[in-house]
């Protein structure tokens, strides 16, 4: 087995958090390296137009985070591309265990792992998972081109997801449990205007129908939530944007947690509960959770880790 790899910051995570740490990190001279995980750039990587990047009227997610790698790599970070499946903040140096075998250790961590799609929980649902159940439209959208697909969802996820499909499929249905949607105004009025789309108001998904062989859907139920009657809507794909988990399961034994698995750090600071671990984006974030919010926060814990070590240096 080769020798740990050494670094002062270690940065576990590639979106604007973790890029952002890099920037800063190596402008202080520590040499971060930076481990990407398994979606390098994170959620951006699988988001189409963003047009509130400031300085950008519209720029595509996909090449943001490029920008943001080449960045960090100018400045000197090392982006390292692999996955750290187990973090042991119990003793200093920290360690890490990457999937590609090598050992990390480090002075100080930034976490910035962000978060993961949620699902329902329903079996037909996770029995069709990759065969019409999908949870990104940027990823999956192209394959149901004059297709009829449904959405799940009220919030900002599921509107610019089922805008966006009406790019490829022929009809849009989003399907809310309530009477509302919670997303941005200014997207609520696109989503109202789009000829493709269709809304069923108060009504939760309740099954996925297709066939076994092969494998594809066909239909979804839906249940009125008010009348318990239940409607079956014939589409071939179905995409649940529900929002979105923090991906803290490396820590959720070793730092405080709040608000349904979200890292709580100290007001003010991206400080955890944890001398020298740090954590910024949305991993930490349950308010905000923007990619400009993220990169400020990846900026903050890379000053704060900086200030950190330099404490610990001092006689």
């Amino acid at each position: 087995m080769s020798d740990p790899k050494h670094t002062r910051v270690l940065i576990i995570g590639s979106g604007p958090a973790g890029y952002t740490a890099a920037v800063y990190a190596s402008r202080a001279m520590l040499e971060p390296v930076l481990v990407q995980g398994i979606q390098p750039g994170g959620q951006l990587t699988i988001t189409t137009e963003v047009e509130n990047w400031p300085g950008e009227t519209e720029v595509q997610g996909p090449e943001l985070m490029v920008k943001m790698e080449a960045h960090a790599k100018a400045m000197g970070a090392e982006v390292i591309a692999d996955h750290i499946q187990s973090l042991d903040l119990g003793q200093r140096p920290f360690t890490a265990q990457g999937d590609s075998g090598t050992t990390y250790t480090a002075d100080a961590v930034i976490l910035a792992t962000g978060a993961q799609a949620k699902w329902l929980g329903l079996p037909s649902e996770e029995k069709f998972k990759g065969f019409g159940v999908s949870a990104c439209a940027t990823c999956d959208g192209f394959f149901y081109r004059g297709q009829d697909v449904v959405v799940v969802g009220g919030g900002n996820t599921a509107v610019e997801e089922a805008l966006f499909l009406t790019n490829f499929a022929s009809k849009v249905t989003l399907i809310h449990r309530r009477d509302s949607l919670r997303s941005e105004k200014i997207m609520q009025e696109r989503l109202f205007k789009n000829p493709k789309v269709e809304i069923l108001w108060n009504h939760q998904l309740e099954e996925v129908v297709g066939e076994d062989n092969p494998l594809g859907v066909e239909a979804v139920r839906a249940k009125n939530v008010k009348t318990g009657d239940i409607i079956e809507i014939p589409c071939k794909g179905a995409f649940i944007a529900i929002g979105h988990a923090p991906a803290s399961e490396l820590v959720k034994d070793q730092l405080e947690l709040h608000s349904g698995g979200y890292v709580k750090v100290k007001p003010g600071t991206t400080e955890t509960s944890v001398p020298g671990v740090f954590a910024a984006g949305d991993l930490t974030d349950h308010v905000y959770r923007q990619a400009v919010t993220s990169a400020g926060m990846g900026c903050m814990a890379a000053l704060d880790a900086e200030r950190w070590l330099a404490e610990q240096d001092a006689p």
